[in-house]
């Protein structure tokens, strides 16, 4: 039973993290970027955690004395690299639509989490079953996200400067061309997200002092997302609150149309501290199968979640067939690139790692 809750958490997480950008779709068209990511980044890494902190963690403020700043440095950190990769996420479904941002955006972050680690933790596992394996997997990934690069670039050159929206969507804002751009942009995001699981790596003495509170592992979990979040807050912030300065948009919070915003921003924060937490709750249910066969079924399904909500939303109406043919390439190369590095942790959790 608990195996079959912890795929229920995991693919339910999934659902949330591949359809958190969703709701940035039907925002009104004279609201600009900022107007719509700037209190979703205030809900995502300040509101939520702090709202919901007491309720889930026993002594939640009492944990982060318990573990001093020692122990919150890092995460907070490579929580700030984290930001400026959800950030930039959120540029690039401005850009190029959910479908190509979610597949990029995955396919870099699944890329990076894979081979820093190893290359900087575990360098010696390179040359065995265990790295050969990884390496494979990772290699898929790279088709997989060079195949949806592809399916980008025909997708512009069917649709011309209708293939992409312009970041600034105010009324006076130029709709130029910005698929090149914007695929540079989802890629770097997903670098930038994946420093997430290297924070939550460096999260042990945050996680531990949960512990010693009496709290679970999910409850310690989100003691730890907290402080990750927070580093976020610092540079997604700052960025939103300095386009809201530089362009005049603090205005439009007092506009026709403000409340939607805020609500839509509510609504995608939710789902994207939700994904996250289902994600731990699911992994923790799943014990020895939590990384062979959890995480190729989390990410595989949020990736799938994704591009259908991008395909029902039209994003590809009158992209031509051959860049369709590349984008469902990109997606399916992507889900075998995960289930391979799947069979990777599986080999290692049967003590495969040694040449």
């Amino acid at each position: 039973m608990p195996t079959v809750m912890g795929f229920f958490w995991l693919l339910l997480g999934a659902m949330c993290g591949g359809s958190f950008g969703l709701p940035s779709k039907y925002i009104r068209k004279d609201t600009p970027w900022e107007n719509l990511w700037g209190p979703f980044f205030l809900f995502v890494t300040i509101i939520i955690p702090i709202a919901l902190g007491p309720v889930i963690v026993k002594g939640f403020f009492a944990v982060y004395g318990q573990a001093g700043w020692s122990a919150m440095l890092l995460p907070l950190i490579f929580g700030l690299l984290w930001g400026l990769g959800s950030m930039t996420l959120g540029m690039s479904f401005a850009f190029i639509g959910l479908s190509l941002a979610y597949s990029l955006n995955y396919g870099a972050q699944i890329v990076t989490g894979s081979m820093v680690p190893m290359l900087t933790q575990n360098r010696a596992d390179l040359l065995t079953p265990y790295g050969y394996t990884v390496l494979g997997g990772v290699g898929l990934c790279l088709l997989g996200v060079i195949a949806c690069g592809k399916a980008a670039m025909l997708k512009e050159r069917q649709l011309g400067g209708a293939a992409a929206e312009a970041i600034d969507a105010g009324p006076e804002a130029a709709k130029k061309p910005r698929m090149g751009i914007g695929v540079v942009v989802a890629v770097a995001s997903g670098v930038l997200c994946a420093c997430y699981g290297v924070a939550a790596s460096y999260g042990g003495g945050v996680s531990k002092a949960a512990a010693g509170l009496g709290n679970s592992d999910p409850s310690a979990a989100w003691a730890v997302m907290s402080v990750i979040v927070w580093g976020g807050a610092v540079s997604s912030l700052a960025y939103c609150a300095g386009l809201l300065t530089r362009n005049g948009t603090w205005g439009h919070f007092r506009k026709s149309g403000a409340g939607l915003a805020v609500g839509l921003a509510l609504v995608m924060a939710l789902l994207h501290d939700g994904a996250i937490f289902l994600f731990g709750l699911g992994f923790s249910k799943l014990g020895e199968w939590s990384m062979p066969v959890g995480y190729p079924v989390f990410m595989s399904f949020a990736i799938i979640v994704g591009n259908f909500h991008g395909f029902r939303t039209g994003e590809w109406r009158g992209a031509g067939g051959k860049s369709i043919g590349w984008i469902l390439a990109g997606i399916i190369i992507l889900v075998a690139g995960v289930c391979v590095l799947g069979l990777a942790h599986a080999i290692r959790a049967h003590g495969a790692v040694a040449a």
